[in-house]
């Protein structure tokens, strides 16, 4: 299982850089957050927790297992999330009262850690490329890569 350890630990690594980066590029380069990239930092978050929850003490085989299947349904949201981001959210002049709108705000969490979840654009103005590649889509490449991560994992604890 030593490996798999390994796979969490790279998991929760890229999901906490993906965080650092967001926070440079908002607080160093000016690119300020829509609902939907602070809600897609939340789901890095979580994923980068859990994974390193997961990867610490004696675990379980079992408790990794099903660890390892709740993280991908967290990329896969974080999928959904990027792609419903580029695809509709940025044709919008607001995001406000979507759902990434609604779970922000009803959360607290703009309120409670406004330098991480504050959204400060709407969606259309958050639309940014990097390398010539949306912000949205190099969210998505890196949901998708935990994802295989995540499944590779899964697959070694199965056997």
């Amino acid at each position: 299982m030593r490996h798999e350890i390994k796979l969490l630990r790279l998991i929760s690594f890229l999901s906490i850089s993906v965080i650092v980066i967001a926070l440079i590029s908002q607080y160093v380069f000016n690119m300020q957050p829509c609902a939907w990239c602070v809600l897609q930092r939340l789901l890095y978050l979580i994923i980068g927790f859990v994974a390193l929850a997961l990867s610490v003490g004696q675990p379980k085989r079992a408790r990794l297992s099903l660890g390892t299947l709740g993280l991908m349904t967290v990329a896969v949201a974080g999928v959904i999330s990027a792609i419903y981001q580029e695809k509709v959210a940025a044709n919008t002049f607001s995001c406000a009262q979507t759902f990434a709108d609604q779970v922000m705000t009803k959360s607290g969490l703009d309120a409670a850690a406004p330098w991480i979840f504050g959204i400060y654009a709407s969606c259309m103005e958050a639309r940014i490329k990097v390398l010539g590649v949306e912000y949205a889509w190099w969210s998505m490449a890196m949901f998708s890569l935990i994802i295989v991560l995540c499944v590779h994992t899964w697959l070694k604890l199965c056997r």
